[in-house]
């Protein structure tokens, strides 16, 4: 099954300051049929305006990704970490049993991130917060895993739950390969460019929901940049 959801159909938001695309129910977008993708809760795409940002606000029992498209963005937390992450690195914020953080583009430009959130295995725990550079000529023409809670997964920020993030840059013609478990929840979304999987054609930032696909053939159209989450 490929579900494609495309990107002018998503749910949004337009806070001046933020303009979002919500790929799940979220905040004042309440989708009930569309609460998730197994354990991936939230996908969302924020373009966030220069020398603006989400002020200190809780998280609890929540994984929480920030991919990194264009620009940076500069956290601070509860906890006293601080950090700025760069266009393409990616940030991991394990919220546990309580956090406070706040998130600002402190540059003179717009910066676009996905933020995407996964349920935990488990509730509660210490929160923590990481962030890695992941530089994409590492990348080009393969998958690489960005944030892993599955046993094996080298080198990827660690998340707590039964899931992992990818990422791979693919130039025009190149393909990738990924072979899951068919009976995971398994979401792609291209942060640039176009695709084919499986024969279906998915556009920059739409969305893609699969499931019991035995083997994923990704082939870029053209020069693409693309972001994958496996979930149970």
């Amino acid at each position: 099954m490929i579900e494609l959801r495309p990107f002018a159909k998503l749910g949004s938001a337009d806070h001046g300051w933020l303009k979002a695309k919500h790929h799940f129910s979220f905040g004042s977008h309440y989708d009930p049929d569309n609460m998730g993708h197994g354990s991936l809760r939230v996908w969302n795409d924020d373009e966030i305006a220069p020398n603006s940002g989400f002020p200190a606000h809780p998280h609890a029992n929540m994984e929480i990704i920030t991919y990194v498209r264009e620009g940076a963005i500069t956290h601070q937390d509860s906890l006293g970490n601080k950090g700025r992450t760069e266009a393409g690195d990616v940030q991991v914020m394990s919220a546990g049993s309580g956090i406070r953080h706040s998130e600002y583009n402190l540059e003179a430009s717009k910066t676009k991130i996905f933020q995407i959130w996964i349920e935990p295995t488990t509730k509660g725990g210490q929160p923590t917060w990481g962030a890695k550079p992941f530089p994409k000529s590492d990348r080009s023409g393969k998958l690489v895993t960005i944030a892993s809670g599955i046993a094996g997964d080298k080198d990827a920020l660690p998340i707590r739950a039964d899931a992992r993030v990818l990422a791979t840059t693919l130039k025009a013609g190149e393909s990738a390969e990924y072979t899951p478990n068919e009976a995971r929840h398994l979401y792609l979304v291209p942060a640039a460019g176009s695709i084919e999987v499986n024969g279906v054609r998915i556009n920059a930032r739409d969305g893609v929901a699969i499931r019991n696909e035995a083997k994923l053939t990704i082939t870029a159209l053209e020069d693409s940049e693309l972001v994958l989450v496996d979930a149970a």
